[in-house]
């Protein structure tokens, strides 16, 4: 498990929202930045992405991503399968520790090293130390209430952050409209 993050992604009527905390922990014990941005926008901002584990390894895999979609134009499924492929059998690659939520206005994927490639059944998926913390706040916000999938991603990680010591409430949102 990626520990030092939570990141949350909700789709849900006409929207796609990706949340992160800010929190990077160094270790177990010591909060070394509480504001950091975990989310990106990709593919001339078509596609946002967010991470969970080593940083420099984050930014690999955002580039790799992202040419893998250029490669693809613009098709989300065909290069996140591309990435999960080349991720897992590239011998450089293969040591990256990170885990990867991307996402469109249509789909949310979850991407790792080990060849996963989940697409949860109800449009919402999350990852790091906090993932399933969040991941069952916005479950219960989606059935639960009348928020929009911003909204859901937003107070998922804050009702994660109140039970994560690797996750804060200095989050970051990029939201996707249909």
């Amino acid at each position: 498990m990626f520990q030092a993050t939570t990141i949350i992604a909700v789709r849900k009527g006409q929207q796609t929202a990706i949340a992160g905390d800010g929190q990077v922990t160094l270790g177990q014990n010591t909060i070394m930045k509480q504001n950091a941005t975990k989310i990106r926008r990709l593919y001339e901002g078509k596609v946002i992405a967010g991470f969970a584990g080593a940083v420099a390894d984050a930014f690999t895999l955002f580039a790799k991503f992202e040419e893998k979609l250029k490669q693809a134009g613009g098709n989300l499924s065909k290069a996140a399968v591309e990435i999960a492929r080349e991720w897992r059998s590239d011998r450089i690659l293969r040591r990256l520790e990170a885990l990867l939520i991307v996402a469109d206005a249509e789909k949310i994927f979850i991407v790792s090293g080990s060849g996963e490639l989940i697409e949860p059944d109800d449009g919402i998926a999350a990852i790091g130390s906090g993932g399933a913390y969040a991941l069952a706040a916005a479950r219960a916000l989606n059935a639960f209430s009348e928020l929009n999938a911003r909204e859901i991603a937003v107070e998922s990680l804050k009702i994660a952050s109140g039970i994560c010591v690797y996750t804060n409430e200095q989050i970051s949102v990029e939201v996707i409209e249909k």
